[in-house]
C-alpha cells in the first residue's frame, strides 16, 4: 500500500516504514497519499471576498483529412448505431450543404449530453442546485496547536534525550492549521477529519483551540466532542441553534462513474466554499494511512490542501463522503492527478454516533505500548532481532499489567511473526477489547511468551512520544 502524508505537520511517524506502512511522510512506489488539511499559519481572512484572476487558455485543434469528416457524439442508450449508419449516413462527396443538412438531422435526432449530465442520475438536481442545497452546511475550521521546540545554547544537536551541558531553553510556538467541516445537526454538531484537530504525525496532539467559520462569515469557538484517528473522523460542537444541516445520503448506493462534487476551503479561507467536480473512480479502495487500513471512495474530483473534512456530495446534493486524502508523486518530473479519496458516509455514521455518545469508538482493542520498528539493517547494527522495540508503556495499560517491559522486542503475535507496526496493528484489530492475545517477545536474548488481555481504547489513552513512536 501507499503511504500518507499529513499536510499540517511533516514528521516521521514510524522509524522503519515498509511498503505497507501507514506513515504520513514515507513514500512507497514513488507515490504519496496526502491528507488534505490546510497550510500552517494561513493568512488572516479578509472581510470581503478576494476575487482571483484566472487566465484560461483555450486550445482548439482541427484535423482535416481529404474528403472525410469524423464526428464524435454522445449517443442516447436507446439510440441504434445500426440505424445511425443506415439512415443518416451521407456520401463523402456530397456538397457542404448536404453534409450540413445531414448533420442537422443527426443533431435533431440525437440529444447531445454533457459528461455531467451523463454521470448524473435521471431525477437528480442540476449542479448549481445541488451546490446551493449543501453550501450553508459547509464550514471552515481553524485549529491552533502548541508546538514545543528547544533552543540549545550550545549550538550542537543532542541525541537520545541527552542534555546539553550549556543548558536548553524549551519554548512553545503556536501553529495554525485549516480545514473544512460539515454541519451535521441544526444544534451545532459538526463533523470533520481527525487530522484537522489532532496531530499524530509530529506528536503535537490535540489542538489547543478550534474555531469554526460559517458560510455567512459568523465565527464560533468549538469544543472537541471526540475524534478517531483510525478512521480520521472527528466531531465538534458549537454553541448555536437553527443551523442549516447537510442532508446525508447512502454511500452504499454509489456507482462507479457517478457524478460527485467536492466542496471545501483549499489553501485556507480566501477560497472558502470552492467546488470541484468529478466522478466516482472506484469504490472500497483499500489504502494504508498512518498504519491504519482504510476503505475509501476514489474520485477524480480535485481535493486540495484545506479540503480535509469537507463534503463529497452526489447529484442530489446529499453528503456521501468526507474528503480526506489525495495522491501525489514524490518525483518532481512526474505528475499525478485525479487521485483523491473520501471516507464513505455510511461507514462513518457508526463512528460519529459513538463519538457523540461516548467521546470515543467503543470496542477498539489496545495493547498499550509505544514502539519503534526494527528492520534488518538496524537489527544487524545493534545485535537485536527484527521486530518492534517497545519504547514505553501506557500506565496501567494491558501490556504493563501483563508484564511487558520497555526494551522488549516483539517478534510475533500468537505465534505469527511481526516485523512492522502495521503488521501488529492488523493482527491486533482482528480481536476486540477483552480478548486475550499472546505476544512473542525477545528479552535480553531470550524468547518469552506473554499473554495480554486487550483493553478498550478511550480517547485519553493516546501517548505522545518521539515522531518515530507509534502507539498500539
Amino acid at each position: 500500500m501507499d503511504n500518507f502524508q499529513n499536510n499540517e505537520f511533516k514528521g516521521n511517524e514510524n522509524e522503519q516504514p515498509t511498503q505497507n506502512s501507514y506513515s504520513y511522510s514515507y513514500p512507497a512506489n514513488n507515490n504519496v497519499y496526502e491528507t488534505t488539511g490546510g497550510p500552517v499559519e494561513p493568512q488572516p481572512r479578509k472581510k470581503k471576498r478576494v476575487f482571483t484572476k484566472v487566465i484560461a487558455f483555450a486550445v482548439c485543434a482541427a484535423v482535416i483529412s481529404a474528403g472525410s469528416i469524423t464526428a464524435y457524439k454522445y449517443i442516447d442508450d436507446n439510440f441504434s448505431f445500426k440505424n445511425f449508419f443506415s439512415s443518416n449516413s451521407t456520401d463523402i462527396d456530397s456538397s457542404s450543404s448536404s453534409a450540413s443538412s445531414a448533420s442537422n438531422t443527426v443533431n435533431s435526432d440525437v440529444e447531445q449530453k454533457s459528461l455531467m449530465e451523463l454521470a448524473s442520475r435521471e431525477d437528480s438536481l442540476s449542479v448549481p442546485d445541488a451546490v446551493t442545497k449543501v453550501m450553508p452546511a459547509v464550514v471552515g475550521i481553524s485549529s491552533k496547536f502548541n508546538v514545543p521546540f528547544t533552543n540549545s545554547n550550545s549550538g550542537f544537536d543532542w541525541f537520545f534525550g541527552q542534555q546539553s551541558p550549556y543548558g536548553n531553553d524549551t519554548e512553545t510556538q503556536i501553529a495554525t492549521s485549516t480545514g473544512t467541516g460539515i454541519v451535521m445537526t441544526s444544534e451545532g454538531y459538526i463533523i470533520t477529519n481527525a487530522h484537522v484537530i489532532f496531530d499524530e504525525t509530529s506528536g503535537y496532539g490535540r489542538a489547543q483551540s478550534v474555531s469554526v467559520l460559517m458560510s455567512d462569515e459568523t465565527e464560533y469557538e468549538a469544543s472537541i466532542i471526540g475524534y478517531d484517528t483510525d478512521t480520521d473522523i472527528a466531531v465538534l460542537k458549537i454553541d448555536a441553534t437553527g443551523l442549516t444541516a447537510a442532508e446525508f445520503g447512502n454511500s452504499d448506493d454509489l456507482q462507479v462513474g457517478e457524478l460527485v462534487l467536492a466542496i471545501g476551503n483549499p489553501l485556507g479561507f480566501e477560497l472558502f466554499g470552492s467546488v470541484t467536480s468529478g466522478i466516482v473512480s472506484a469504490l472500497n479502495r483499500e489504502i494504508s494511512v498512518n498504519e491504519k487500513q482504510m476503505q475509501l471512495i476514489q474520485t477524480d474530483a480535485p481535493i486540495n490542501s484545506g479540503n480535509s473534512g469537507g463534503p463529497l456530495i452526489n447529484s442530489y446534493g446529499q453528503v456521501i463522503g468526507i474528503n480526506s486524502a489525495k495522491m501525489t508523486s514524490t518525483y518532481s518530473t512526474t505528475t499525478v492527478e485525479g487521485l483523491s479519496f473520501a471516507i464513505p458516509i455510511t461507514q462513518a455514521k457508526t463512528i460519529i454516533d459513538d463519538l457523540i455518545n461516548y467521546g470515543y469508538v467503543k470496542g477498539r482493542p489496545q495493547i498499550g505500548i509505544t514502539c519503534i520498528d526494527v528492520d534488518q539493517s538496524t537489527a544487524s547494527l545493534y545485535g537485536m532481532p527484527v521486530g518492534l522495540y517497545v519504547r514505553s508503556l501506557t500506565p496501567n495499560g494491558a501490556a504493563e499489567i501483563a508484564g511487558v517491559q520497555a526494551g522488549d522486542i516483539i517478534i510475533g503475535m500468537n505465534g505469527e511473526a511481526v516485523t512492522t507496526t502495521d503488521e501488529l496493528n492488523e493482527k491486533k484489530n482482528e480481536f476486540k477489547a477483552g480478548d486475550v492475545i499472546t505476544l512473542n517477545i525477545s528479552r535480553n536474548g531470550t524468547d518469552i511468551d506473554i499473554e495480554v488481555t486487550l483493553q478498550e481504547v478511550t480517547q485519553g489513552d493516546t501517548l505522545f512520544g518521539d515522531q518515530e513512536a507509534v502507539e498500539n
